[in-house]
């Protein structure tokens, strides 16, 4: 094995002295820069003394934008030899110079789902070993996979049906029931593409199972069952038969790889309904997991279930970072893996065994009928939370300003709306993992985290990891859903309390960038609010689970229109007693977060150790105008991303910034406007003896508008 190993090195040596133009430790060949997802460079041109250079080198408008509808570009472009590739906004495939941004080709399916998520977080890319076989990139857009030429952006015809394979095919479910996507890359090792899907977290959900593609064909390898089935481990941590009803425990988020080792892992999600959990008793293995699979076989391995019967949506929101820990002078392989709610595990990556203690901490029960919280719940004794934990009255930023929630549940137009202070009071606020009950209760953080899906970086040198963080409460309300069955109750009304208040809120109000529906009818006749719920729309995922009469129903409901049929009699999908009324985040009548700042932080944490070396705010509100807090930090979404030049880059702040900062101190050392937010992790690499910076500016979250285009920096040669 070591003989290999060294041939190995003394390959990869030639190889960079021989052709530098064409490796990942120049250029950005995969998702968050390596197969670990460290978000680490080693390119030094760019450092600490003349980070305050950098200027633009150039833009590229990508497309794809549509008037009136938000859209997103989460893209972690990658950077292969000379020629970057990312997606625009519409998930069209494009090529440029990486030196120029000059577009070298686009590729647009003509089969291309107009009606998905509307997201993609980057690419994946396999070169063959064989020279007369073309490189192939891999890119999802709504249900379909794509393999394109690398080349020539022309779709691999060899692969699945022309060039694509439906990710719904194969879970063992009719697909027309199914609404599945991939908006995060697979994992490659070696000829095989390694997925992981984003479902839908409502009742009658898909499953979330994860499979292995051979690269070439199409074909289906092997498939991981993360909701079990008969004879599997983990099958009676569910009611029996739950496989074939209940969907998601999926990995939405990405994945990591240990390529020496032959070592998968996939973080997962909750089971649906996300919310509510009384038809699904048990612990829900392999929900809210860290799963390490054999990349070959898709054998497990080993899991750590992070959340026991998870009814907080509290789903892994980040791929795992891969690294070397540093224990009592020995160098273990560890694995990391950050949460929703502001905590790090650390695990040797070979054995599963935790690097930190684990304390099992106990919880109340659900006050919901039917419903059977777990009793316990793990939490890391180190490193500390980088978030903090619960919200309470002297954490307030400014108690006595009227409160602001996004769900406005209950709100009565003519009355005074509560203060901060007295909101509070009013629902529940004990810290994590306390049960959603009727009359609601604090998340914090939030739904969205804590961590979220731009990740942590962490150094390979030191075992450092940077993450940034969100420091957002959110109130969540459960009510009871009602059928009825006198003459004033539509019988669309239980139906939308199940499937749409979730996203759209308990009055149809919407909530955080998500639309209302109350005055749908004036968007949308009567038969495209049908085809809408059924295919989905932008963001919005398609139900195609819900029966024809019961896509009518609702469409009626929201469209205030009286039906031709009463389809009471025919309402087969209500399968749980409670629905959300209210989900969104808690704020002060300005828009501001409740909570004294920083809103958002930057966090550098030794995991050889489990110490913080630093922590600041990320992002500043410029709005706030407070001359004691001269820096407030913002919520923010997307990652960072680390090099030898000891720059840590970010944009993510909805004050739609890109900046860097000292890796060792936290110092911030350059900032720059971007033309929209820069939601989205960037990327570095070497073109022509210079070092560039690269970001998405796709806007579109946190109220922010929509854009379309790719930024470059690079070193003023002045």
């Amino acid at each position: 094995m070591k003989k290999y190993g060294f041939t190995l090195l003394i390959f990869l040596l030639f190889s960079c002295a021989e052709d530098t133009s064409k490796n990942s430790f120049t250029t950005w060949q995969h998702y968050l820069g390596d197969p670990e997802r460290t978000h680490y460079s080693i390119l030094n041109q760019i450092d600490t003394s003349n980070v305050s250079s950098l200027e633009l080198a150039w833009t590229y408008k990508s497309g794809g934008l549509e008037e009136g509808r938000t859209t997103q570009i989460q893209t972690n472009p990658l950077i292969i030899g000379s020629i970057l590739y990312g997606v625009n906004p519409a998930i069209e495939l494009f090529a440029l110079s990486a030196a120029t941004g000059e577009e070298l080709w686009k590729y647009v399916p003509s089969d291309k789902d107009n009606t998905g998520l509307g997201l993609n977080r980057g690419l994946s890319y396999w070169e063959s070993n064989q020279p007369d076989e073309e490189s192939r990139l891999f890119f999802a857009s709504g249900f379909r996979l794509y393999a394109v030429s690398a080349k020539t952006g022309e779709p691999i015809s060899t692969f699945g049906d022309n060039g694509s394979i439906d990710l719904r095919a194969g879970l063992g479910r009719e697909i027309a029931q199914m609404a599945v996507y991939a908006n995060t890359p697979g994992a490659i090792f070696k000829n095989l593409i390694i997925m992981g899907t984003r479902v839908g977290e409502g009742p009658g959900s898909s499953p979330g199972h994860i499979r292995a593609y051979d690269v070439r064909t199409g074909k289906i390898e092997w498939t991981f069952h993360t909701i079990p089935q008969p004879g599997e481990f983990g099958y009676d941590t569910w009611p029996k038969d739950a496989h074939k009803t209940v969907g998601g425990a999926n990995s939405w988020s990405g994945n990591a790889v240990d390529l020496e080792r032959g070592i998968v892992y996939f973080p997962t999600g909750s089971a649906a309904f996300d919310w509510y959990g009384g038809d699904r008793h048990g612990e829900n293995l392999f929900a809210n997991c860290l799963l390490a699979l054999d990349a070959k076989t898709g054998e497990r391995l080993w899991h750590f279930q992070f959340i026991r019967h998870d009814m907080w949506d509290r789903d892994l929101p980040a791929p795992p970072n891969l690294f070397e820990m540093e224990r009592d002078g020995e160098k273990i392989p560890a694995v990391a893996q950050v949460t929703k709610s502001g905590h790090v595990f650390v695990f040797n990556r070979v054995t599963g065994e935790p690097m930190f203690p684990i304390e099992e901490k106990s919880y109340p029960a659900s006050s919901l009928a039917g419903e059977q919280a777990h009793p316990t719940q793990p939490l890391p004794k180190k490193p500390e939370p980088f978030a903090r934990q619960q919200l309470n009255e002297d954490d307030l930023y400014d108690p006595n300003r009227p409160a602001f929630v996004d769900d406005f549940v209950d709100k009565d137009q003519n009355i005074d709306p509560p203060t901060v202070l007295e909101k509070l009071r009013s629902v529940t606020s004990k810290g994590q993992f306390i049960p959603i009950d009727t009359t609601g209760t604090i998340l914090y953080p939030g739904a969205d985290g804590g961590a979220e899906w731009g990740g942590a970086a962490l150094d390979p040198r030191n075992g450092v990891m940077y993450v940034n963080s969100n420091e957002m409460a959110w109130i969540v309300r459960m009510k009871e859903v009602t059928e009825g069955d006198g003459q004033d109750t539509h019988p669309g009304e239980a139906l939308t309390q199940i499937h749409c208040a979730r996203c759209h809120g308990g009055e149809l109000q919407g909530l955080a960038g998500i639309p209302e529906l109350q005055h749908v009818k004036e968007r949308f006749g009567l038969d495209s609010i049908g085809s809408i719920i059924k295919n989905g729309k932008g963001a919005m995922p398609g139900m195609p689970n819900l029966s024809e009469s019961e896509i009518d129903a609702i469409a009626h409901f929201v469209s205030k229109m009286e039906m031709e049929t009463d389809h009471r009699a025919e309402q087969s999908s209500i399968k749980v007693p409670y629905a959300v009324a209210g989900f969104g985040r808690f704020k002060d009548e300005r828009g501001f977060p409740v909570v004294k700042p920083p809103w958002g932080t930057l966090n550098a944490i030794d995991l050889n150790t489990g110490e913080y070396l630093w922590k600041v705010p990320l992002g500043h509100e410029e709005k706030l105008n407070d001359p004691n807090v001269p820096v407030s930090g913002t919520e923010n979404y997307g990652g960072p991303v680390i090099t030898a030049g000891g720059v840590l880059f970010i944009a993510a702040t909805n004050d739609e910034k890109i900046r860097a900062f000292d890796l060792n101190t936290g110092r911030q050392l350059w900032e720059d406007q971007l033309p929209a937010g820069g939601y989205a992790t960037p990327a570095t690499y070497e073109v022509e003896g210079k070092q560039f910076l690269v970001i998405a500016c796709g806007g579109g979250k946190m109220g922010t508008a929509s854009g379309d285009e790719y930024r470059a920096y690079t070193l003023s040669s002045d």
